[in-house]
């Protein structure tokens, strides 16, 4: 099985650099992985977020389009409950125009932030809590695709004078939720291991396969796992430079909010942890994909052959922009 093999960044605000610089890293990094040939380039988005720096994908999207050559550039996704689905496909419809074959729209139904943030997304209105997503994405697909019914009030609007340039659609999911309606309306699916390994598992590709076959699409829906993964020259290293995304996740869970940790000072912390915590970091480690390139390797075939998926996409969140980059070269050359 030919494996594709893309990226999903979460535009890091690395200890490493200035906050104001961390979306410049993402266009570095993606400049990068062009040259590398990976196949996708996704980016996500968050609200108020002292650990991610991008709350608006389309203007990455459209950047990162314009200074790269070969590789897809998407949102990883829209957290769609915020915005008008004609507005989004206004918005990537001429993205598509502009970069013809090259761009993906990934939408998702999370907040990608706070409720607070959610309230001031949707003033003057009230948010919406991802209560009419369905809806939002069936109509989203209608504008994009110009499928809407002939009855429908919203039918004879043209998102553009020629109705053929369009984005690639995904739904973005990570434990089943949106598997059924993904395979209903006939996006394509990528699935979010990186969130939440433990209730990924590919029985929900299997149920979005059922569900597309159901409904009728015509062709073969496209698959993606998307994986935590953090490479280096050895397996030491690798765990070790981990660390910061992985005590990250722990103290979300703590209900604490800081700077990501260097290495280092997550070790220190770790050895202050009562063992019930150490063993939920070494919980959180086993679900990442750590490691050499060849153990990295290996593990991600396993997991294609498991989910039975040809395209694996990389979430790398590290201290260091240098380690990011260098993680993502090594696994590029163990791939070629």
């Amino acid at each position: 099985m030919k494996l594709k093999l893309s990226v999903v960044d979460q535009s890091p605000v690395h200890g490493s650099h200035a906050r104001h610089q961390a979306p410049s890293l993402t266009v570095e990094l993606a400049r990068l992985c062009d040259e590398l040939g990976y196949y996708r380039y996704w980016v996500a988005e968050h609200h108020d977020s002292i650990h991610f720096a991008n709350p608006c994908p389309e203007i990455l999207v459209a950047h990162i389009a314009s200074v790269t050559r070969n590789i897809r550039v998407g949102s990883g996704g829209v957290m769609l409950s915020h915005y008008s689905p004609l507005k989004v496909a206004e918005s990537f419809k001429m993205m598509a125009t502009l970069f013809p074959e090259r761009i993906d729209l990934g939408v998702g139904r999370a907040p990608g932030g706070t409720g607070l943030t959610s309230s001031a997304l949707a003033f003057p209105y009230q948010p919406l809590h991802g209560d009419g997503y369905a809806e939002q994405a069936q109509l989203l697909e209608g504008f994009i695709n110009g499928s809407l019914p002939d009855n429908h009030p919203y039918s004879r609007i043209n998102v553009l004078p020629d109705s053929r340039p369009a984005p690639e659609l995904w739904m973005l999911g990570s434990s089943g939720g949106s598997a059924g309606l993904a395979g209903h309306l006939g996006y394509n699916l990528a699935l979010a291991r990186f969130i939440d390994p433990d209730n990924c598992h590919p029985s929900i590709f299997a149920q979005y396969r059922d569900e597309w076959t159901r409904a009728g699409h015509e062709g073969k829906p496209k698959l993606m796992l998307a994986i935590a993964c953090i490479c280096a020259e050895t397996e030491e290293e690798a765990r070790l430079r981990a660390g910061t995304a992985v005590y990250r996740k722990l103290a979300a869970q703590m209900g604490q909010r800081e700077d990501f940790l260097t290495p280092a000072q997550v070790q220190d912390r770790y050895r202050d942890l009562p063992p019930s915590l150490q063993a939920e970091y070494n919980h959180i480690l086993g679900g990442y994909t750590v490691g050499t390139p060849e153990q990295c390797w290996d593990e991600m075939r396993a997991l294609a052959k498991a989910f039975e998926c040809d395209e694996m996409a990389l979430v790398t969140v590290t201290h260091s922009q240098a380690d990011r980059m260098e993680s993502y070269r090594l696994l590029a050359q163990q791939f070629s």
